[in-house]
């Protein structure tokens, strides 16, 4: 029989020490021969990026020991950070964004020492003639954030230089290189563009002494966004592309003729966070593998469809999709899996795992959310998606009548999507007894480019209502206790949250991770983001200065003094991206006030936490926080002082 206790006060294996060695996972991943090789987070080694590869017997090894770390800093979100040519294997490293080589066991530098302490940065490796490597490459200009210049580079592989292929956009992905060497094609935008609002993919002819002819545009255009592009033979190549307001995939020749494969109202591409991010990869026979609404699918253009390949494995990640012998391999997570390199046979579904399941996996397994795909209903009739993780303890139960707190979970972006996989920092809340809603608010990715669009001009409005109208939907439901809800997320999802807080009472409580706090600061103008989203908002806000009332009155700095109730700040103190000055000045105006709050800031963290330390503060503290508001003491946990 379980043990009646209040929800909150519940004892669970799914520790945030787990939660932390969670953040262990896979990225860009890519075949070298007959092996597969990838990149790999560990927070246990202070969030270095390892590279990786598998071996031929099972089981992996590391291809570069510490303190290497495949990681780079491109748009501060970076990029593809490593490539191998040939015997060569070239990767960028985090803590001076030069780029290297690993040859013959030894290691050295391609690119110069930078200059000063914001230097120059690579990203997005890919294979170009012989002896180079092409990339992007990015350069501090300036004093400002937003100071930056870039070009596409060619990096000699011998450490003589690199010379400039391409310049004269604000953005650019990496060239590719066509089968027979003659062409090349590339995507590239300017500002106030977004990649997901609209780029062009480019092509240029490829002259004999490496340097590229006149470029033309094959397709996209300012509303319509190439997210992948591949070559497919020498005069035609494979695009991603939403002219119909869906990511579908195309073929374009160089002649300019295009192809529309298979037309279906799905999302088979997503926004282009990260350069180098991948969400098909051709099987050959007119098959190829996507990621549909991030699930593994085959489309064949022969039919004209798009058939889901039934794994269990429910989120697959666009770092990394690779056509192997017998299928194809990916990085994918499922609701009672972590994420893992695995191996799918399409035909099937049969998957092998080339990375284990954490061994404690299995005794937390009980302690687990079932995961509910949900939709609900904006106050203009618009759907919500949303994904419910409900309470979960076999051995406790709530005394009868008691409903418990739920958490709305706001993911960040806001041109991002939360999705129904196992997530052990969520499990760790639900194991003890309150609730987690991820909530798929207007503008999200995954719904077409219509239910993305909602949010233009409306950031801080149709995001807060939609969160508010699942809050509202879980109580009139009789899952969750009115007086204890509260609202947590991240960068854009910080902002929602503590606008949420601050113009709406449906919340007790708010957990701001890394935000935005003060729309103004966060423009080109204001100068307190980076380049690559500092005229994000005028898609989400409007122009600035024109619409400067409507930045006052939508920053969450403007309306603290409306706080609904206490929060909890957690800001990395080295993010570029959501500077820590925001949250400083937020808290700086709170001393004194009454109003209960923390501020728990990470040394050597940027934006989200890739210690070990810092993951299990983080996690420890929130639940701490959510404790003193709520009403509940949990066991086990630091108390995390509340100031006033």
């Amino acid at each position: 029989m379980p043990v009646i206790l209040s929800p909150g006060t519940w004892t669970s294996p799914v520790s945030a020490a787990a939660a932390a060695a969670a953040g262990r996972g896979a990225q860009w991943l890519a075949a070298v021969g007959d092996a597969l090789w990838w990149a790999e987070t560990r927070p246990a080694e202070s969030g270095r990026v390892a590279l990786v590869r598998a071996l031929p017997g099972g089981g992996t090894e590391d291809v570069l020991p510490a303190p290497w770390n495949v990681r780079n800093r491109v748009h501060e979100y970076g990029g593809r950070p490593w490539l191998a040519v040939g015997s060569v294997v070239v990767f960028t490293h985090w803590a001076d964004q030069r780029v290297y080589a690993l040859a013959e066991g030894e290691v050295s530098p391609l690119t110069p020492e930078p200059a000063t302490p914001q230097g120059v940065r690579y990203g997005d490796l890919r294979p170009g003639l012989d002896g180079e490597a092409w990339a992007v490459r990015e350069r501090s200009t300036g004093p400002r954030r937003t100071d930056i210049a870039r070009e596409l580079v060619a990096i000699r592989l011998d450490g003589s230089g690199e010379r400039v292929l391409v310049e004269g956009h604000r953005f650019f992905t990496a060239p590719q290189l066509s089968p027979d060497g003659t062409h090349a094609a590339w995507l590239a935008w300017d500002h106030p563009a977004m990649p997901w609002d609209g780029t062009e993919l480019f092509v240029a002819p490829v002259a004999e002494d490496g340097t590229f002819g006149a470029a033309r545009v094959l397709a996209g255009g300012p509303e319509i966004a190439v997210c992948q592009l591949e070559w497919e033979s020498p005069d035609q190549l494979l695009v991603l592309a939403d002219p119909d307001g869906w990511w579908n995939l195309h073929r374009v020749g160089l002649d300019g003729t295009t192809t529309h494969l298979a037309p279906v109202r799905q999302e088979l591409g997503g926004p282009l966070w990260k350069l180098g991010m991948s969400w098909f990869t051709p099987l050959g026979g007119g098959q190829f593998a996507v990621l549909a609404a991030g699930a593994l699918a085959v489309l064949d253009e022969h039919a004209g469809s798009v058939t889901p390949v039934d794994t269990g494995l429910t989120v697959w990640s666009s770092s990394g999709l690779v056509a192997v012998p017998g299928g194809v391999a990916g990085i994918a997570a499922g609701p009672q899996r972590e994420s893992a390199v695995v191996q799918v046979d399409p035909a099937t579904g049969k998957t092998v795992a080339l990375t284990p399941q954490p061994d404690e996996l299995a005794a937390m397994a009980a302690y687990l959310p079932e995961v509910r795909e949900r939709v609900f209903t904006a106050a203009d009739g618009s759907e919500i998606p949303a994904y419910l993780f409900p309470p979960s303890n076999p051995e406790f139960a709530a005394p009868e009548g008691e409903l418990p707190p739920w958490l709305v979970h706001v993911h960040g972006g806001p041109t991002g999507a939360s999705a129904g996989a196992l997530s052990l920092d969520i499990s760790y809340f639900t194991s003890r007894g309150i609730g987690v809603v991820a909530v798929n608010y207007g503008g999200s990715t995954g719904y077409g480019r219509a239910f993305r669009e909602r949010l233009r001009e409306q950031w801080g409005v149709v995001d807060v209502q939609d969160c508010v109208a699942v809050a509202e939907a879980l109580v009139a439901e009789g899952l969750a206790d009115p007086a204890r809800l509260g609202v947590r997320g991240g960068s854009a999802g910080g902002f929602t949250s503590a606008a949420s807080i601050t113009t709406t009472r449906t919340y007790a409580a708010a957990t701001v991770q890394f935000p935005i706090l003060d729309l103004t600061g966060w423009t080109a103008e204001g100068g307190e983001t980076h380049d690559f989203e500092s005229q994000y908002l005028v898609g989400l806000i409007g122009r600035y200065p024109e619409a400067a009332q409507r930045y006052r009155e939508r920053s969450p700095i403007t309306n603290a003094g409306e706080l609904a109730g206490p929060v909890l700040f957690l800001q990395g103190a080295e993010d570029e991206i959501c500077p820590p000055e925001q949250a400083d000045r937020f808290v700086a105006g709170l001393a004194g006030r009454g109003i209960p709050h923390a501020y728990l800031r990470f040394e050597g963290e940027q934006h989200g936490f890739r210690k070990e330390e810092s993951i299990i503060a983080a996690l420890e503290g929130e639940l701490s926080f959510y404790g003193q508001v709520f009403g509940f003491v949990p066991p086990g946990v630091p108390v995390l002082e509340l100031a006033r």
